[in-house]
Formats: C-alpha cells, sequence, structure tokens
C-alpha cells in the first residue's frame, strides 16, 4: 500500500499528463498533442525523499545563471541542503529570484543527464506552505524533480543549474527526458 505523499505525486503526474496533451498552453508544441500519451517518471522511490534543514547562508550573494536561449538571470543563493544518496554526500544549493518569495527554487544536473534525463537539468520547486514541515525542515523529494519548459519546445527560455548544483551521482528520480 502505497502512502498518501506517493499517491500525491502520481496523481500531479497524471494531472500534468493531462493538461500538457490537451491544454493549449501546453509546452508541448500543438502539432505534437495528438500523439502526446504522456510524460516519463521514474518509479516514486522513498529513498529519493528528504525531511532537511535549510542551512541558510548569511551573506546571500547574487548569482547570475545563463539560460537555454544564452540569456541571464539573477538569483540569490538562498542556502544549501546537504544530504546523501547511495551513500555519497550531496549538496544542493536552494535559490530565490524575490527574497520576499516563500518558495525555494533548486536547479540540479546529475549523472542522468543527457542520458535519462533533460541533458541541461531538472528542477525542484519547494513551497513553505507544502514542503515545509511544523518543525520548520524541509521536505526535499527529488521524486518532484521536474524538466523546465525548454525541455519540450526551443520556444522557451530557461535558466540553466549553475555548476555548484551539478551532481556527480545518479538522482534516479522524478521526469525523464522526453522524447
Amino acid at each position: 500500500m502505497s502512502s498518501d505523499w506517493q499517491s500525491r505525486i502520481r496523481h500531479r503526474r497524471e494531472e500534468k499528463d493531462e493538461y500538457f496533451g490537451s491544454n493549449p498552453h501546453s509546452p508541448i508544441p500543438s502539432d505534437e498533442r495528438e500523439s502526446f500519451d504522456g510524460l516519463s517518471y521514474y518509479p516514486v522511490d522513498e529513498a529519493y525523499r528528504f525531511e532537511l534543514p535549510l542551512d541558510e547562508h548569511d551573506d546571500r550573494e547574487t548569482v547570475t545563471v545563463g539560460t537555454s536561449t544564452g540569456g541571464e538571470q539573477e538569483y540569490l543563493r538562498w542556502g544549501e541542503f546537504r544530504f546523501e544518496v547511495d551513500g555519497e554526500a550531496v549538496t544542493l544549493q536552494a535559490y530565490k529570484s524575490d527574497p520576499d518569495d516563500d518558495r525555494l527554487w533548486i536547479p540540479f544536473r546529475d549523472a542522468t543527464s543527457g542520458e535519462e534525463t533533460y541533458g541541461a537539468g531538472r528542477y525542484l520547486d519547494l513551497e513553505a506552505a507544502s514542503h515545509r514541515t511544523d518543525e520548520g525542515t524541509w521536505i526535499l523529494d527529488l521524486n518532484e524533480a521536474y524538466n523546465p519548459t525548454c525541455a519540450y519546445s526551443e520556444q522557451y527560455e530557461c535558466p540553466l543549474p549553475p555548476t555548484e548544483n551539478w551532481l556527480d551521482v545518479p538522482i534516479e528520480a522524478g521526469e525523464k527526458a522526453y522524447h
């Protein structure tokens, strides 16, 4: 029997597939929507779900991030999460575009990028309302990793994960490459 969080992830995946296949605002090009039969995902795996403190940086530096179209965007390096994947220590930086926003953005690349997952990397969005526990820790669930819109169409501009979030370990969780 799967737990509630696993059911919620599966349900969100179904909703995303429905949206991507039929909504006029879908990032899937309109000529591909009729044959679209859903995105590809790794199975939901509890080993990629963590409850962690965010080690907030005292000095929140502005980081300039390149984009898929050669542009640049600025973010604040807000804090970092430290954890282990398959016995390897991993650190992921969390960013904010607005210091007053309750949302954390975690772009990353890993050993699956360009092979099983989108080559430019994937994203995680953490919302305080749904990813923050009563104790103040964060739920970092790599099963929620998703592709940026530029993975589906070149008409989108997407920020690229900074090299400090390039991981040597495979993250076999979340969304796979779109073909």
